[in-house]
């Protein structure tokens, strides 16, 4: 970050520039709170199929699928979360060595040149394929239950809307840092 003389405020974007960051990050934030109660119906599932097959030694028809299904929407309509709160994985040993500007800039570069399109192109696939689902009331094929899988057909065009919704925030964080050489968010660094 740039030392500014001590009587030199900080610069800041317009009111509207950040209504809309702060819009789109709330969205995200609640979005992901609510997909959260995914973990429910993947915790009971799993809880009851080890009780059904190693209590009883029944297993059940359905644990499968569900456990499935509900990781599968969990993992990916938390991605928009994850990207909020920079979590997704970068080449740290290069990018801290970045100053904030730099950082803005290939980041500007990276999300419109590639995010930005990639989950456009995605959401335009895959919500065909979610439609297609929905009309022959497709089904899964991975165990005798054989529920309906268009549900988690629709979360893949949801989350690739969510991913470049919160795309477009992260892009416009990206471009004030490129601008101003500050950033507007700083990530807690996450290591695993």
């Amino acid at each position: 970050m740039q030392n500014l003389p001590a009587s030199e405020p900080a610069r800041q974007p317009s009111g509207r520039y950040l209504a809309v960051i702060r819009t789109i990050d709330g969205i995200t934030q609640w979005s992901a709170y609510l997909f959260a109660v995914l973990v429910i119906p993947l915790i009971v599932a799993n809880v009851i199929e080890v009780f059904m097959r190693y209590a009883i030694n029944s297993p059940t028809s359905w644990a499968l699928d569900t456990t499935t299904m509900s990781f599968g929407a969990l993992f990916m309509l938390g991605a928009a979360y994850t990207l909020l709160k920079g979590a997704h994985v970068r080449t740290d040993m290069l990018w801290e060595k970045f100053s904030d500007r730099k950082k803005g800039i290939i980041d500007s570069i990276a999300f419109l040149l590639f995010f930005l399109p990639s989950m456009a192109i995605l959401f335009g696939i895959s919500i065909d394929d979610f439609f297609y689902s929905l009309s022959i009331n497709e089904r899964s094929t991975s165990g005798i239950w054989q529920p309906v899988i268009w549900p988690l057909r629709a979360v893949i065009p949801l989350a690739a809307a969510l991913l470049f919704l919160q795309g477009i925030s992260e892009v416009m964080k990206s471009l004030w840092a490129a601008r101003t050489g500050e950033m507007l968010v700083h990530h807690e660094k996450i290591e695993v």
